[in-house]
């Protein structure tokens, strides 16, 4: 082999140095979007109101936690949770506590709903949640669309339980479902009191004003939307647990910050 010149090796030299420098960097991970100031967590503005948030657990309609639920945490607007704290105030007086369900929730875990209706063979959850509906028709019924008044902040889904609470315990995956409109001691158990169907019960008789729903669920869920509405609070008329807070300080933006204290300002880890 003939040696290498020393003006063909200068040659070389400068094409390795030019791939070098026209080489593309390696790519940057997107930072995470944060919340403005305006949001708080909950349990910093009251922490005895009780928290099962049901997305960051595979007990829920999809089957399994949500996207953008890295923390079982409540995040509101401040309005709201400081009018939440008033209602709590004024239930804890008669021996009873509010339970959120869900609060602030991410446009990413709008999607995955969204992306899990279109799946039309995942059925896992049906039993419990949407017995009597075609998962087909859940766009057109609207018990799913690709924006939620939840990722605004300021809507939350909760319940009331009797003092002093019981834990619920854990769903176990593949476990036996029961429709959410079964009789209360017969659906999974939850600590709340009856009202008449369990959470994000897909069927007419969760609508807050259900003629079939009387006794005691009915004065449950006047209950609820009472000492509610007296903070400011108004609720949607399909959902006996849906309630957002007017006025909305972002009535016309949707977020996608995660729900995790990271997501504050001023977070503490």
């Amino acid at each position: 082999m003939k040696p290498t010149s020393p003006l063909r090796a200068l040659a070389l030299a400068s094409v390795a140095a030019l791939a070098v420098t026209v080489a593309p960097a390696p790519a940057q991970a997107e930072p995470e979007p944060k919340a403005p100031d305006a949001f708080v967590a909950l349990r910093d503005v009251d922490p005895t109101i009780l928290q099962e948030i049901r997305y960051t657990t595979p007990h829920n309609f999809v089957g399994e936690p949500v996207d953008g639920y890295r923390k079982p945490m409540c995040i509101l607007t401040e309005p709201a949770a400081k009018a939440l704290h008033k209602a709590q105030r004024k239930l804890l007086r008669r021996g009873y506590s509010l339970k959120v369900y869900d609060c602030y929730r991410p446009q990413r875990a709008v999607d995955h709903f969204v992306r899990w209706a279109k799946d039309l063979d995942d059925e896992r959850m049906k039993p419990e949640f949407y017995p009597q509906v075609d998962k087909s028709r859940l766009f057109a019924d609207g018990y799913i669309a690709e924006k939620s008044g939840h990722s605004r902040g300021s809507t939350v889904d909760l319940t009331v339980v009797r003092l002093p609470a019981v834990p619920t315990r854990p769903y176990v995956p593949g476990e036996p479902l029961v429709p959410c409109y079964a009789p209360q001691d017969e659906r999974f158990p939850d600590n709340s009191v009856d009202m008449g169907t369990g959470f994000d019960c897909f069927d007419t008789l969760s609508h807050t004003d259900d003629p079939r729903v009387t006794g005691e669920q009915r004065a449950n869920r006047d209950l609820l939307r009472g000492v509610l509405a007296r903070q400011g609070f108004v609720n949607l008329p399909e959902e006996w647990w849906h309630f957002t807070y007017r006025p909305e300080l972002f009535p016309d933006t949707y977020f996608d910050f995660p729900v995790s204290r990271r997501s504050l300002s001023g977070h503490r880890a």
